[in-house]
């Protein structure tokens, strides 16, 4: 049994935690302390911090890599390099570069009545953000929000996937060496430690996962009134214009899908075909798919499915499907055996009804269900009555059309001839809407969404309330009726 006193609500409580999750408390209370005693680091600090871990990022690359490639039993490690180590580098190059500016006080305008006050933004960091990644870009999703919250003047604790074991071990052990836990701190664990998380009285949570995980993140995070960041799923769908260039969307389609092999937040979910155009599109698909991966089984670039639960939810989405009728065509160009390294073909699906499980969840595999279409209103309807998706992407480069498509569609990103690549662009704020999520990060954003932003008003010595104090008489209401009221 722990007694403990929490400073910040003033209440005191007898408790019973596991040591692992008393340990998660200590550390909160040990960093609210520390921003309490330096609230408000510097551009010059927080650049410096930046650097440090952007030195323990290059300098544990290898074993990120790794780690990364056991949790998954295949990992590409190009798409490792690409999609998680670059990509972080990159940010925190981006917020290196702006982050001066932005911690500026941000001058506003003040009307006649308050005249000559003065009236401005102040952006103060929040506090102690808590993070929590998933598995499928344990690196990327992790550093990411970490690097905003830096940049934001902020302390972190990072919750780390009990699926990304290994990359979990290797991330404290970089993240340990560069901050000191006071700043800075990674917990690992699923059960019990997962769900007393999301129940820490964190200034800010930011959670990157599913859906229903999340609903349940943001209810434990209610009972402290911490507000959430949620960069949830989704169905993201594809449609393709009859002009197109079928080679080319094949190929951009067939990196967005099979990069991760599916297992992308962002990734093509569905998609919409011309009338009579399946055919064409799955031949040409066949041969970017077969170009980018010959062999599928001992490929290193072609990664495998994370976990047996994964695999086999997928496979079961797969079976459900044929069970209604839905016809299945795979793409392995050797013909090899899968199952027992957990790699799943490229996969289209046609003839799919909405009643399909695998039309009612996120597939999160290299899997990929065809629609065909006559009227683009009739897809805008399908769309729309369906969850707001992470995603939605349109090939077009009519930009009227793509224009009309984007103005009565809602997403959180609209892709114009390109899947996927849009996490990668530093200034774009990345996050969903309705079921897909709330509050983004990246660009600006991820700095000012991750700082108060305070009012301030300073009234000067000359600044008179003798025209608006009691009592009230005639020519003041007269005044406020030939001058205001009006």
């Amino acid at each position: 049994m722990v007694f403990v006193m929490n400073s910040h609500t003033k209440t005191n409580s007898m408790t019973s935690y596991s040591p692992e999750v008393q340990r998660m408390h200590d550390i909160l209370e040990q960093q609210k302390v520390a921003y309490q005693r330096y609230p408000v680091p510097t551009a010059k600090e927080r650049i410096e911090r930046l650097a440090r871990l952007k030195k323990v990022l290059v300098k544990y690359q290898d074993q990120f890599v790794e780690a990364i490639n056991q949790d998954y039993g295949n990992r590409s490690i190009s798409e490792t390099k690409i999609g998680e180590l670059l990509t972080c580098l990159e940010q925190i190059k981006y917020y290196s570069k702006h982050l001066t500016a932005w911690m500026k006080p941000s001058k506003r305008h003040v009307s006649i009545l308050h005249q000559p006050a003065k009236a401005w933004v102040q952006y103060q960091p929040l506090g102690v953000i808590g993070i929590i990644a998933p598995w499928n870009y344990p690196l990327l999703l992790s550093v990411g929000p970490l690097i905003c919250a830096l940049a934001a003047g902020n302390h972190a604790i990072l919750k780390i996937s009990s699926s990304s074991s290994n990359f979990g071990f290797v991330l404290e052990n970089a993240l340990s060496e560069a901050f000191p836990q006071e700043l800075v701190a990674v917990v690992n664990g699923g059960g019990q430690i997962s769900d007393a998380f999301s129940h820490l009285a964190f200034d800010k949570i930011i959670f990157t996962g599913s859906t229903n995980v999340g609903k349940t993140v943001m209810s434990a995070a209610a009972e402290n009134l911490v507000p959430v960041i949620l960069e949830l799923g989704g169905k993201s769908p594809v449609i393709v214009h009859p002009s197109s260039d079928l080679n080319l969307v094949a190929e951009r389609i067939a990196f967005g899908k099979l990069w991760n092999s599916g297992q992308t937040c962002v990734a093509p979910d569905y998609m919409f075909l011309p009338r009579g155009k399946t055919a064409e599109f799955i031949e040409s698909f066949k041969q970017a798919a077969t170009t980018m991966y010959p062999t599928i089984r001992d490929n290193q670039d072609y990664t495998s499915i994370i976990n047996d639960k994964q695999y086999n939810r997928v496979q079961g989405y797969l079976e459900d499907a044929r069970q209604q009728g839905a016809e299945l065509i795979e793409i392995n160009p050797q013909n090899e055996e899968l199952a027992s390294v957990r790699k799943i073909a490229p996969t289209f699906l046609t003839g799919v009804l909405p009643t399909m499980d695998i039309m009612k969840n996120e597939i999160f595999g290299p899997v990929l269900p065809i629609m065909e279409y006559d009227q683009i209103d009739d897809v805008i309807d399908f769309i729309n009555g369906r969850p707001r998706p992470l995603a939605l992407y349109y090939f077009d480069f009519d930009n009227a059309r793509a224009e009309y498509v984007s103005q009565r569609t809602h997403s959180g990103h609209f892709g114009q001839n390109a899947v996927v690549t849009h996490v990668a662009q530093d200034d774009l704020p990345f996050g969903g809407v309705g079921a897909s999520g709330m509050g983004k990060y990246h660009g600006p954003e991820g700095f000012f969404g991750l700082s108060h932003e305070r009012s301030v008003m300073s009234i000067p010595k000359l600044f008179s309330l003798k025209f608006i104090l009691a009592p009230y008489d005639k020519a003041l209401n007269k005044i406020l009726e030939k001058t205001f009221l009006r």
